[in-house]
């Protein structure tokens, strides 16, 4: 056993900060843009009020929208699963700082054994006058343990784990925000198609009546045959549009009742109501892309993993050293119950374990080396992941405003072409065109309704995806944030 002298000196510098093998964790420089480039132009052509980022839902107007986004938030099992990944990530993190303290367990146990007579020791024992085959024995102990941990390995485990568990914290928060975009944008999809739906429903009422019209004039003799089939040519080109769109809706509408944990069909009744496009609010604290750092909880996440990677450096490192323990037991162990406790039949021990590699150090360095090359790879997915979450936010803003301008276009055409379409059929009435005009007319304002109603659910699928793109939907204040 060491001396008196030794062991203090071995308490001393595990209780004291001490040194911890491995590199110090600290965070990666990242070179990026002042300001994104189109961040100028997003807000330029809107009469929106900004909105909240923490809750962009809400700048959409829709009660509907934020009704369905909030419960998504409550009942999505996506995220159910996340968050049960952060308890098991904190279950890891406990475990880790348990090891850091002693350990004690209490043992005990009473016993009644028969001894054979047949075996040699048997046969010695039974020749003994007054043997008893029978016997007793009871013992009641409690150990304890404790790891010394002098050169940083336990704690450097649990920075990793701490690491891993602030990881999936951040990771659930990223779920959280892709459930609510999600949600937003199925139901962006559904008003979207019920939008579309109306425009060819419209059309194909426009027409029918054209139809009944140029069937009245050939039953007058004023109008041929074959406008009587070119009109029919053209009305089941309208209304073959209409299949394709239901089942479109019918697609969308499943997916949003999945989204919100629930079967497919539940959501119908409410949804059964159409509602406009959700218009696009005016886009607030854009800021910086180095502000995505703090605000987007997948980088949080990327970060953190690339800490936790850096500290299994450390952990491996320590295995060149020796790993001392402290136990000690103290116990009673008697062949009779009424002496358990008695003096003569108390135990105890004290021990100090000693535990060192030292031929094994070939295992040690391709541990140290696959810690660093988890660590690089970490290093290299956190700098791609900070690049691609910039390309998201500039590549969302660029679509924002370029679908604004375009569903602006188009409403503009639109209004000018119903105006067309009526003078024409005006005209065709008159004798003063022919139904090709009014044919082409009809065409050109569908297909223009059509685009201007796609154009709208692309600017609105933008915004959602900028809001995303900026980690919108939870407050930067947060403790993972924080941390």
């Amino acid at each position: 056993m060491l001396p008196y002298r030794t062991l203090a000196l071995l308490l001393s510098a595990s209780l004291t900060a001490g040194c911890m093998v491995g590199p110090d964790y600290k965070q990666p420089e990242l070179a990026l843009a002042d300001h994104y480039i189109t961040a100028a132009q997003v807000n330029a052509a809107s009469g929106a009020p900004p909105v909240n980022l923490d809750t962009w839902w809400e700048g959409f107007a829709d009660p509907v929208l934020t009704g369905l986004v909030n419960q998504a938030l409550e009942q999505n099992l996506q995220l159910a699963q996340a968050q049960a990944r952060v308890v098991q990530a904190r279950a890891v993190l406990g475990a880790a700082n348990a090891a850091l303290v002693p350990s004690a367990a209490m043992d005990g146990q009473a016993a009644r054994a028969r001894q054979s007579v047949e075996t040699p020791l048997g046969q010695v024992l039974n020749s003994t006058p007054g043997y008893d085959r029978y016997g007793n024995s009871y013992e009641l102990d409690l150990g304890a343990r404790w790891e010394i941990d002098l050169f940083g390995g336990l704690r450097r485990d649990r920075e990793a784990a701490f690491g891993e568990y602030q990881a999936s914290a951040a990771g659930a928060v990223a779920t959280r925000l892709a459930v609510a975009a999600q949600t937003a944008d199925i139901y962006t999809t559904v008003r979207g198609l019920q939008a579309r739906l109306a425009i060819a429903h419209k059309q194909v009422q426009t027409q029918q009546d054209l139809l009944a019209k140029v069937s009245l004039l050939n039953r007058k003799g004023v109008a041929a045959d074959f406008e009587v089939r070119q009109t029919e040519g053209e009305l089941a080109q309208v209304e073959a549009t209409v299949p394709v769109l239901r089942a479109g809706l019918e697609a969308a509408l499943n997916a949003l009742d999945v989204m919100l944990g629930r079967a497919p069909g539940t959501h119908r009744t409410l949804m059964a109501t159409e509602s406009p496009i959700p218009r696009v609010p005016a886009l607030a604290q854009i800021g910086a892309p180095a502000d995505l750092l703090r605000r987007r909880p997948d980088l949080i996440a990327a970060e953190r993993r690339l800490m936790s990677s850096n500290a299994m450096i450390g952990s491996a490192i320590s295995e060149y050293y020796p790993k001392f323990s402290l136990g000690a037991l103290i116990g009673s162990a008697s062949t009779s119950a009424g002496t358990l406790f008695s003096g003569d039949a108390n135990q105890s021990a004290v021990l100090l374990g000693l535990r060192w590699r030292l031929f094994d150090f070939g295992r040690i360095n391709a541990q140290i080396d696959q810690a660093k090359g988890r660590e690089a790879e970490a290093l290299a997915f956190y700098r791609q992941s900070v690049l691609s979450a910039s390309q998201d936010v500039e590549t969302a803003l660029s679509a924002l405003v370029n679908r604004q301008a375009q569903a602006r276009t188009l409403q503009s055409g639109e209004l000018s072409l119903e105006r067309a379409r009526r003078s024409s059929f005006v005209a065709f009435e008159n004798g003063a065109a022919s139904l090709i005009n009014v044919l082409n007319a009809d065409q050109q304002l569908l297909r223009t309704s059509d685009a201007r109603a796609v154009a709208q659910t692309e600017a609105a699928h933008a915004a959602i995806a900028a809001y995303r793109a900026l980690g919108g939907g939870w407050s930067a204040h947060a403790e993972v944030a924080q941390r």
